[in-house]
């Protein structure tokens, strides 16, 4: 017995695998990230649906995925703790996903700046339009103008925030990379 165990750790033992297929994100031909089975992904669909999941499989151009819905338990202790409620699985063709991915933050929030410009600007709107009514001494056209102006910059600085994350299409790119051994 104590001869036979040297003796099997010296022949050589051989197994066969087969490599799952993967998915590229390209930015001008250039690899940014793969991703593998296993993996966490987070992107925005072709219909908007954002999704952040896990990815079970890749086969056949389709990415199988696992949704976990997580919910935070306060404790005794006044601690929390996350406990898993459910989880629900999905079926993506990778040409599907619009964005992928979360977008750089900046300093400055475009969106939320433009909709209190807008705010801002149909609130004087409305102003000037109530002192006009009550008292055409006080009213001051330069103030509404101002006001009209300063609500359509702001209309147009919220509504022009492009979605979060890279964009698939001129510059990013998904590659699907199959490597399956099928002999068709």
């Amino acid at each position: 017995m104590k001869l036979l165990l040297p003796i099997l750790l010296l022949i050589p033992a051989s197994a066969f695998s087969q490599s799952a297929d993967f998915i590229q994100l390209k930015k001008k031909n250039q690899l940014i990230t793969t991703f593998y089975s296993g993996m966490n992904i987070s992107f925005i669909t072709d219909g908007g649906t954002n999704m952040t999941a896990l990815i079970n499989g890749i086969k056949d151009d389709t990415l199988y995925l696992q949704e976990f819905i997580v919910q935070y338990l306060p404790t005794s202790f006044g601690a929390y703790i996350i406990d898993t409620i459910g989880s629900y699985r999905y079926k993506y063709h990778y040409n599907q996903i619009a964005a992928i991915g979360k977008k750089e933050k900046t300093n400055f929030n475009t969106k939320g700046s433009g909709a209190a410009l807008f705010g801002g600007g149909a609130l004087l709107t409305l102003g000037s339009g109530v002192v006009y009514l009550a008292d055409r001494k006080k009213f001051s056209l330069p103030l509404l103008l101002a006001s009209v102006g300063l609500g359509t910059l702001g209309y147009f600085m919220a509504k022009g925030s492009k979605a979060s994350g890279m964009i698939i299409g001129k510059k990013y790119k998904l590659v699907y990379m199959n490597m399956s051994n099928k002999n068709s």
